[in-house]
């Protein structure tokens, strides 16, 4: 069995777990989220806590059980908790600044570098440490 498979998923007080056969359903204050499971993950719940199993023991099995406890624990995480990612700047001249829906960076180039801030996410700068809020759907914020 997985290692990762084998631990169980703690559900807080503001999460709601719906699943039938193949399909799992995560309700909390920031969302809702659905997934489909193969036909070899079981999950079984208690008051608290969501364990994932599987039918039958194969290679493949063992590395879908460990891959689908962690999606599974990942949807409770993003629904019941605000997702972040901060960024801190270090060296000698190094700087960022938010002016209006724009991340403005100093990072030793020639010109400031310009970031547009998609509407979905929230973005603050405390002492060069740049934090971005709820954003699951982004996961890099910009390819340039």
């Amino acid at each position: 069995m997985s290692r990762i498979g084998k631990l169980v998923i703690t559900i807080p007080e503001n999460v709601d777990i719906n699943y039938d056969n193949t399909k799992i359903t995560v309700k909390g204050k920031f969302g809702r989220l659905t997934t489909e499971l193969p036909d070899v993950i079981t999950l079984s719940q208690d008051e608290k806590t969501l364990k994932v199993g599987v039918k039958k023991e194969t290679k493949k099995v063992r590395a879908l059980h460990g891959l689908y406890r962690t999606l599974i624990n990942n949807m409770v995480i993003g629904v019941s908790e605000q997702f972040d990612i901060t960024l801190i700047l270090k060296g000698v001249g190094y700087r960022a600044v938010v002016q209006g829906k724009e991340i403005v960076l100093s990072l030793g180039y020639s010109h400031p570098v310009k970031i547009q801030i998609p509407e979905e996410i929230s973005v603050e700068v405390i002492k060069n440490r740049i934090t971005w809020f709820n954003c699951g759907k982004y996961s890099i914020l910009a390819s340039t």
